[in-house]
């Protein structure tokens, strides 16, 4: 054979390994399911067009990916999103002690705009933003560093977490992340730390003085070490010291302050502490930065994120190498998200078929991913915030501070299905008002054909015989309804 000849059989062959396989075709469905709220038919041509290792990296750095015109317009419309704690609360808070209650009433009624709108931005980025990985991350973060919007104030202040404490960190630092959410008066008022005082002469007394252990149990148990973590209950005692006078403005809308919080010296304990074995001199708001520098970097939290992020990405019992694997990328890369997640995402447990479509789905990524492959324009998210609480997830309605599970456990029961069989059947025959409350046109049903193409590989031949063999009418409802769509 002539060179000539053996350049065109290297050609040949090439093509031939470079043509997509059905492997391949799994893969990038695991992708979307995993990576992203499912697939829709722009963000599986994305995958397609630049191949799965690209598009992850790609996702990996959102502020690179324009957000589309339309739905900017839309998040631009929502008015309340653009005021900060302060301002939410000197605009929307309660009247002053010793109003009339029907005052009082009406105060909270016209403040319930800022829950509605952030819930539509919630749900409109999550199902339209091409910024997939950072709104799956939003979602995870926020369950992480779970805050109750019915607790106290926190009905005004749920978006603004969100927006100024979650997003911007979603990727970066654990560290940066860690302080923006123990800055927030959400989560200060959530996890009582507002009323954490120290006991010395200057320290105000009344309902709201004494020392508060919430925050800082949570703040080890949860956020950070993990409930095998290694403290005790010196350290509970020393950090809630630590964290007297580390809250909110009083009231919320009094200036100065950082958005609503402040570090009051005098309701602050400046005796000396011993945190995890570190002496911590007590010299005032300071004190916070090396508690969380500490916590941040232990090698406890390192696992305990480390097994989080791999059982919502990977299987519910996360293979225990790939848990250590990524708990040494956290600690030399000193807590960098986005570089744990690329070690992640490029590991074979990840990659392995055997996890392909193993995680079974919670109300939140079953609604938001229903309405990504169907197509369906949103822009009334009521019916969708109806149906999450009716599966059991309300958007920003978990009491504890443990967040929503992810795991099959905690969702698969036949009440669920049958919820969930009945919002396939609402959605896919046009009965779910999300193009628009009355006198808007009739929702269109959801085109099955269209369905199909865009899940493809993610529904068996079993999925696809019956929604081909079934009425027009019915063919989204199967595909919807059925048990491959169930799980990611």
């Amino acid at each position: 054979m002539g060179r000539k000849g053996l350049f065109l059989a290297v050609l040949l062959a090439v093509g031939a390994c470079a043509a997509p396989t059905a492997l391949d075709r799994r893969l990038e469905m695991h992708v979307l399911n995993r990576l992203a709220f499912g697939p829709n038919a722009e963000s599986l041509a994305s995958v397609q067009d630049r191949g799965v290792d690209d598009w992850i990296e790609e996702q990996l750095h959102p502020d690179d990916i324009p957000e589309p015109p339309v739905l900017a317009g839309r998040l631009t419309g929502l008015q309340t999103q653009r005021l900060d704690a302060v301002a939410l609360f000197k605009a929307y808070g309660p009247p002053p002690a010793g109003a009339a209650p029907e005052e009082a009433r009406m105060a909270r009624e016209r403040a319930r705009i800022i829950m509605q709108e952030a819930q539509a931005a919630r749900l409109m980025r999550a199902i339209e933003s091409p910024r997939q990985l950072q709104e799956v991350m939003v979602d995870f973060w926020f369950n992480h560093f779970n805050v109750f919007a019915e607790k106290d104030f926190d009905y005004l202040w749920v978006g603004d977490y969100e927006d100024r404490a979650i997003r911007p960190f979603a990727l970066g630092r654990f560290r940066d992340l860690l302080e923006a959410t123990a800055r927030h008066p959400a989560m200060l008022v959530y996890l009582d730390n507002w009323q954490n005082a120290g006991g010395g002469p200057s320290a105000p007394k009344g309902r709201q003085s004494g020392l508060n252990e919430n925050y800082a149990r949570e703040l080890m148990e949860l956020h950070t070490l993990g409930v095998d973590g290694g403290y005790t209950q010196d350290d509970v005692v020393a950090l809630a010291r630590i964290l007297t006078g580390w809250g909110i403005a009083r009231p919320p809308g009094n200036p100065p302050s950082e958005h609503g919080f402040v570090f009051d010296a005098k309701r602050h304990d400046f005796g000396d502490k011993i945190f995890l074995g570190h002496a911590i001199r007590g010299e005032g708001a300071v004190e916070v930065e090396h508690a969380l520098d500490l916590l941040a970097r232990s090698p406890a939290t390192a696992r305990h994120l480390s097994f989080e992020l791999a059982q919502y990405f990977v299987a519910d019992k996360p293979p225990p190498a790939l848990v250590s694997r990524l708990t040494r990328v956290w600690l030399r890369s000193d807590g960098d998200i986005r570089a744990v997640l690329r070690d992640l995402f490029a590991s074979p447990e990840f990659r392995s078929p055997a996890n392909f479509g193993a995680k079974f789905k919670t109300p939140f990524q079953y609604v938001i991913s229903a309405l990504r492959a169907a197509g369906t324009d949103v822009t009334n998210v009521r019916p969708l915030v109806e149906a999450m609480s009716r599966q059991g997830q309300p958007l920003y309605g978990c009491l504890t501070p443990d967040g929503y599970k992810n795991t099959r456990d905690a969702w698969l029961n036949p009440d669920a299905l049958a919820l969930r069989i009945g919002f396939a059947d609402a959605l896919g025959a046009g009965r779910l008002p999300v193009e628009g409350e009355p006198p808007a046109p009739k929702p269109k049903p959801v085109d099955g054909g269209r369905l199909a193409a865009v899940l493809g590989p993610a529904l068996s031949a079993k999925t696809a015989s019956a929604a081909a063999a079934a009425p027009v009418a019915l063919k989204s409802a199967m595909i919807l309804g059925g048990p491959d769509f169930m799980t990611r």
